[in-house]
């Protein structure tokens, strides 16, 4: 009865996947057809999907592109990418929360590892490992390196998270405080809720996020690690818009 009951209630499940946009005109319409040809899993299963761009204070098309894609705009007039992400969560009405950075595609196959560790009943929150759209040596070791720790200590990659509704309001959503690293921040909160309430907080990797590697082309090996240096150092920096332009001065 109680396996019924169980069943009955995750047929009911509602998925709102939430997508932080600045300037993202040129990657933005393909990433949101990407996202909602993958959506098609949870779709099978019943379960309704509803599509939010929240428009970064954009001085493009972003939301225009939004639109037309059929996705709910919300605008969020502060260029933060945690606020961002927190403004598309008040306006989400899932039980279930997806963050996807504009510039990534969601495969089918991923989304559905996610439904399993929904259906499952005892996971909190998640991620995924990740992948570049591009074989540049470097951006490849670095993202090696990346899921190797991501994996080893559950760290969350800000370009794919899930999270139950009520936990990721529970705590509060991203820290405000901080222009890069928020995900970083939220993991270790989520990663004690997890402990507390003995459920899981997992990073799926069967099936990577496929994500942009326009970062590596845009700024120099010199600006990355400089900004990487600094920020093992100080994490202070990462309450600083200007220290992080790297997500904030428009290059696209």
């Amino acid at each position: 009865m109680k396996l019924h009951a169980e069943y009955r209630k995750l047929k009911l499940v509602k998925i709102s996947i939430i997508v932080p946009a600045f300037n993202e005109e040129k990657l933005l319409g393909e990433s949101l057809a990407r996202m909602q040809a993958a959506a098609g899993v949870f779709g099978r299963r019943g379960w309704p999907v509803e599509l939010l761009v929240c428009d970064n204070n954009s001085t493009d098309r972003t939301a225009e592109i939004a639109r037309a894609a059929g996705a709910q705009v919300v605008f969020e007039p502060v260029n933060q990418i945690a606020r961002a992400r927190n403004r598309g969560a008040a306006a989400a009405t899932g039980d279930w929360l997806i963050f996807v950075d504009a510039d990534s595609h969601p495969s089918a196959e991923l989304f559905d590892d996610v439904a399993g560790q929904i259906a499952s009943g005892d996971c909190l929150a998640g991620g995924a490992t990740v992948r570049l759209d591009d074989p540049h040596w470097l951006a490849q070791g670095v993202t090696a390196f990346w899921n190797l720790l991501s994996r080893g200590f559950r760290l969350l990659a800000g370009s794919f998270i899930f999270c139950e509704a009520s936990t990721f309001r529970e705590l509060g959503g991203f820290s405000g405080e901080l222009f890069a690293g928020e995900e970083l921040e939220l993991s270790q909160r989520l990663k004690r809720l997890a402990a507390k309430n003995g459920k899981r907080m997992v990073i799926l990797h069967r099936h990577p996020l496929t994500t942009s590697a326009r970062k590596i082309h845009l700024y120099s090996f010199r600006e990355h690690s400089r900004l990487m240096v600094r920020a093992a150092f100080n994490r202070r920096i990462l309450a600083s818009r200007e220290a992080c332009h790297l997500w904030y001065d428009g290059r696209r």
